[in-house]
């Protein structure tokens, strides 16, 4: 796999750098987010937890894939700026449990000692 820059940009409002990107992966398939953030760290000599990429696109029937990524000064930086739908993909953040599902999950699960639930008695036959 290999990483090329195609652009760079300062953004010191956002306290960040925008990086364009072409990743070229000849005889593997299309690289995940975690990978390529790991090519961009490597390349930029930061730390990747630092590294958000934004939007990433294979381009169809070539193996060479484009994006954009930001490059942020802190990791507090980024987690302050950036869409939390973002910060899932990355992997910068966990989704929060749905207050209702960590009920099901404490809930015990049956043993396999338990008798299975008796089936319902039938009613008696009305004759009309």
């Amino acid at each position: 796999m290999e990483i090329e820059l195609t652009d760079r940009r300062s953004n010191p409002l956002l306290k960040r750098s925008e990086v364009q990107f072409a990743v070229n992966h000849a005889s593997k398939p299309t690289p995940t987010r975690a990978e390529v953030r790991a090519a961009l760290a490597q390349t930029l000599n930061v730390p990747s937890d630092r590294i958000v990429i934004e939007r990433m696109a294979a381009k169809f029937g070539t193996a060479r894939t484009v994006g954009e990524a930001m490059v942020y000064e802190t990791k507090d930086v980024a987690l302050e700026v950036v869409r939390e739908h973002i910060l899932l993909r990355n992997g910068l953040k966990t989704k929060a449990a749905k207050p209702g599902s960590e009920s099901a999950a404490a809930a015990p699960a049956p043993s396999a000692d338990a008798a299975p639930p008796s089936p319902p008695a039938k009613a008696p036959a009305s004759g009309a």
